[in-house]
């Protein structure tokens, strides 16, 4: 994950287990907000799930979000904050957030700078609401209708306030993933004579009327609006505010029919959302409008019109729908998922660093599982807990007790997030550059592609032609590298490589020579053809002329190419990329690092091959590869 926005986060029970310890941030305390379009509410978490100095502010009064920081910053300025992480009534797609329903834009990392953050992390306000769901008690909600939640079952969770916010929670097989959705401007469906009138009344004002045009505050207005015009009463228009207070405090009868319309509506949204994501872990409602209404919720047509689905409706009717009504619930969003992603981290150091810190504080046989564990990371990461103890000299309960002085649950827990202390956790995904892009944004997006194909290409590699390649370069007299335009870069590489294990090599870039020399070719000869397609004529008819004399050769091509076809082994690169548009940039990176796969394994068969000649062994044992050991 990055520190520029999280669209999906890992949920684990370990998060919230914390929040009663008492034990502050070693750290310092945390920088909590929820940035809505009217409101912005702060606080300083100084423990988990300990939050003070709650202040809220009025998002009118601030020419942008840098001014609405200071504000609050400036009443806390005794204190150093190094980690913040902000829930935002936005969408959040990279370093550049232009806020949807306020004319504020800002870069996440400018931010991060103005204020000297070590972290900042911005998040959608309903991905932070679904990730308080799992630490909210039974006081917390209400229930309205249906049966029990399914344990491990999807959630939905839902809410109108200034937009429409909808997520949901995807369990995994150590908590949930959160989902990224904008649910709310899908197109607005009526159920009845009534809300077709409003949705016609709406379309005076707008050609396309999505859900959130009416399900949210702007939308209680217009629904009082529109109702008064087909009651034909000539009112004044109001706020949402005075809706509530009409209806709920002096029983006017339009405010009522309009809230009345509004939990309606509000429930043939929710079924929807439930039958979409199958959510029998149970929908949940926040925002700042439905938690103030009450037990005239309970009352409204909400549940009967979130089980009126026809065929569905026996299935609804499982599906239990509750109402947040604890205060400033996505507080425990972000502090979950700030929490997560300093995970292996105590205040802005790394685990291990925070290791070396606890030493002095645990027993004698933990400190000989920590000395293990700073020496020997791997070694922690690869074993079972039997061959960690003997290793340590301790018994397995030591290493268990380790563990949960370092805060996790166990064995497993500590491994997991210790080896994303190290390696770092990287999303599979593409993302488009934009021209708009910050170079901030540019240059994350281009290692993220990059990283996410040598990801998706160690997923689907085909090891058992690897070995074969291998073995075929092991017993090579000679080896020709064939490449045109952009994999020659490639070849070369190869060749350098190759080289320098004393193989005698060569390399042809050009088709006119290389068909010259897969002419001249022997038994024994090894080909290396290097190519983004796998149809250029010329590469086809040199191959075609090596095999007639008795060469093997090794394809690096996509996989079904007509190359890939002829060649004695394919290593496949099916990295997408059109050729003749763009300038092939990831596919070579994966055709660079097959080229290395084959060096290191040549390095690796050669030393293990004890039955091998003394000249056949000098060829390789004079080079040191960076990834063998010594």
């Amino acid at each position: 994950m990055t520190e520029n926005g999280l669209k999906e986060h890992a949920y684990t029970e370990q998060t919230y287990s914390q929040q009663n310890n008492g034990a502050g941030f070693s750290g310092g305390p945390r920088l909590l907000a929820d940035i809505g379009a009217t409101h912005a509410r702060f606080t300083l978490e100084t423990s988990h799930g300990v939050f003070e100095a709650v202040k809220v502010f009025k998002c009118d009064e601030y020419a942008g979000i840098i001014d609405l920081l200071k504000a609050y910053l400036d009443q806390h300025q005794a204190k150093r904050i190094h980690h913040a992480a902000f829930a935002l009534a936005n969408p959040i797609d990279g370093d550049y957030v232009r806020m949807t329903n306020r004319a504020w834009e800002f870069s996440i990392e400018d931010v991060r700078r103005e204020f000297g953050l070590y972290t900042l992390l911005i998040v959608n306000d309903f991905t932070a609401l679904a990730m308080s769901l799992p630490g909210l008690q039974p006081d917390d909600l209400m229930q309205v209708g249906g049966g029990k939640s399914v344990a491990k079952s999807v959630i939905g969770v839902l809410g109108p306030g200034t937009g429409l916010g909808v997520s949901g929670l995807i369990p995994t097989s150590d908590g949930f993933v959160t989902l990224g959705s904008e649910g709310g401007h899908v197109n607005f469906a009526p159920c009845d004579e009534r809300e077709y009138a409003i949705l016609q009344f709406a379309w005076k004002e707008w050609p396309h009327v999505s859900t959130e045009r009416l399900i949210s505050g702007p939308g209680l207005e217009l629904i009082y609006r529109a109702l008064a015009d087909r009651n034909q009463q000539t009112v004044k228009p109001l706020g949402a505010q005075e809706i509530m207070h009409g209806a709920l405090q002096e029983a006017d009868p339009l405010c009522l029919e309009s809230i009345d319309c509004f939990c309606g509506m509000l429930g043939s949204f929710s079924a929807n959302l439930a039958v979409t994501l199958g959510a029998f872990g149970g929908i949940y409602i926040g925002g700042g409008i439905v938690p103030l209404m009450g037990e005239r919720f309970h009352q409204s047509a909400f549940r009967s019109r979130f089980e009126a689905k026809g065929r569905f409706s026996s299935y609804l009717a499982q599906i239990p729908t509750y109402v947040i009504t604890t205060h400033n619930p996505a507080f425990y969003g972000v502090s979950a998922i700030l929490s997560e992603h300093l995970r292996g981290r105590s205040g802005d150091s790394s685990l291990m660093d925070r290791i070396q810190a606890i030493q002095a504080e645990l027993t004698p046989a933990e400190r000989r599982v920590a000395t293990l564990v700073l020496e020997n990371p791997r070694t922690v990461l690869n074993e079972a807990i039997v061959e960690i103890a003997r290793l340590a000299d301790v018994s397995q309960p030591t290493v268990i007790r380790f563990c949960r002085s370092m805060g996790f649950t166990g064995l497993a827990d500590f491994k997991l997030k210790f080896a994303s202390s190290l390696t770092g956790t990287i999303p599979v995904r593409h993302s488009q550059v934009r021209r708009s892009d910050s170079t901030h944004d540019l240059s994350a997006k281009v290692i993220d592609n990059t990283v996410s194909a040598i990801l998706s290409f160690r997923d689907q590699m085909e090891v058992h032609a690897i070995d074969q390649a291998i073995a075929l370069l092991r017993k090579a007299n000679k080896v020709e590298f064939y490449a045109m335009g952009n994999s020659r870069a490639v070849a070369l590489d190869g060749q350098h490589k190759f080289f320098r294990f004393r193989i005698p090599t060569a390399i042809y870039g050009d088709a006119h020579l290389f068909s010259m020399a897969a002419e001249l070719l022997n038994p024994g000869d090894v080909v290396i053809v290097v190519s983004n397609s796998g149809k250029l004529p010329e590469l086809l008819k040199a191959v075609d002329s090596a095999l007639h004399a008795g060469a093997d050769v090794i394809a690096i091509a996509p996989h079904q190419s007509p190359l890939a076809k002829k060649a004695t082994v394919c290593l496949a690169v099916n990295h997408t990329e059109d050729n003749a548009t763009f300038l092939s940039m990831i596919s070579r990176i994966l055709q660079l690092l097959l080229i290395d796969i084959l060096t290191v394994g040549l390095s690796v068969d050669a030393a293990h091959d004890e039955g091998s000649k003394q000249k056949e062994l000098s060829r390789f044992s004079h080079l040191l590869i960076s990834h063998l050991d010594s």
